[in-house]
């Protein structure tokens, strides 16, 4: 029987059980079919940014929460999977006729793209039999040695060769060092397999980039201030992948009205404010906190006062604020 290959592994089923979610309920918020989240859970299926961010958003967990760590219990179930799919693969013979395929190809001088559309592929289909992850069918054979310009039986004489010859042993090695550690974020060199790895690098890499730390919220009369990624929102475009921003939810009303109900207000912690400018105006040293400090916060007005002072001011009621930090004001977007 013919094996899905793992391209992305993840925590996605244990953190839904841990909310007590189940599959149906998970797959009808994120307007996915049952199959299609069974085998994002299992690791069998691609998804883009826009699924894994509502997916997140969905279970309430990070991004970072969603990708495998080394110490992650289900860790050793990944990497005990693909060693034996490697093991069964190769004591089926699937291995040398991948990598035989695969040196065949190369020869040839055409790509992966080239070699699947003459073999009536699809290059998903076409590279899981080069790296010996998919069966090979009898009605696949010929399509494939004739992609070549060779019948099956030259197809099977020329790999055997190959094999023979030791030309193989290389690719087959290769494959099977990849299985090293598992899928870190920001580790594109790390993985169950570099096919893998960096495909998940890169969807970590993209969907984080299009993401802000909420890091206020309103409490009392101020804004309870976290340097903390726990809760995440998508960025307005202006403000994608740029370093140092981050959201704060506004206490509106002491704001006089300035600024409605339902918005985030998106600051830049490398933007010092200036007199005239909206800030968000923290009453600790932002260089300094971590994700356990919590700080009080206000958003201001920057004033200055007659001895050249600058301060913040609220507008309900008029009260001067003297703090630590100030950072610049750079969007307000309602909810």
């Amino acid at each position: 029987m013919a094996q899905e290959e793992i391209i992305f592994p993840n925590n996605i089923r244990n953190i839904r059980l841990a909310n007590g979610m189940k599959m149906t309920e998970l797959a009808r918020q994120a307007n996915l079919s049952l199959s299609a989240v069974s085998k994002i859970e299992k690791g069998v299926r691609r998804l883009n940014q826009k699924q894994l961010l509502n997916i997140c958003n969905i279970l309430g967990c990070k991004l970072s929460d969603i990708f495998i760590k080394e110490d992650d219990a289900v860790a050793d179930q990944w990497q005990s999977e693909i060693k034996r799919r490697l093991n069964d693969n190769e004591d089926s013979g699937l291995k040398i006729f991948g990598s035989g395929l695969r040196k065949i190809r190369q020869q040839s001088g055409k790509t992966i793209a080239q070699a699947a559309k003459d073999a009536g592929m699809t290059l998903s289909v076409y590279h899981k039999i080069e790296v010996g992850q998919r069966e090979v069918y009898q009605d696949e054979i010929e399509p494939l040695a004739k992609s070549f310009a060779l019948s099956v039986e030259k197809l099977f004489d020329k790999i055997a060769a190959l094999y023979k010859s030791g030309e193989l042993n290389k690719q087959i090695n290769k494959v099977k060092e990849r299985v090293k550690s598992v899928l870190i974020p920001g580790n594109p060199l790390s993985g169950l397999d570099m096919h893998s790895s960096l495909y998940g690098a890169k969807l970590y890499d993209s969907a984080r980039k299009k993401l802000v730390p909420v890091f206020g919220t309103p409490m009392g009369k101020a804004i309870s201030f976290k340097k903390s990624d726990k809760t995440m929102i998508v960025a307005p475009m202006p403000l994608e992948g740029r370093k140092g921003i981050y959201a704060v939810v506004p206490n509106a009303k002491r704001l006089g009205g300035f600024i409605p109900e339902k918005s985030y207000v998106f600051a830049d912690a490398e933007i010092p404010a200036s007199v005239g400018d909206m800030a968000v105006c923290i009453d600790s040293d932002f260089e300094s906190m971590d994700s356990n400090d919590t700080a009080t916060a206000q958003i201001v007005i920057v004033r200055q006062d007659a001895k050249g002072k600058i301060y913040g001011q609220i507008a309900s009621p008029d009260e001067k604020i003297i703090a630590t930090t100030m950072h610049k004001v750079v969007m307000i977007v309602m909810e």
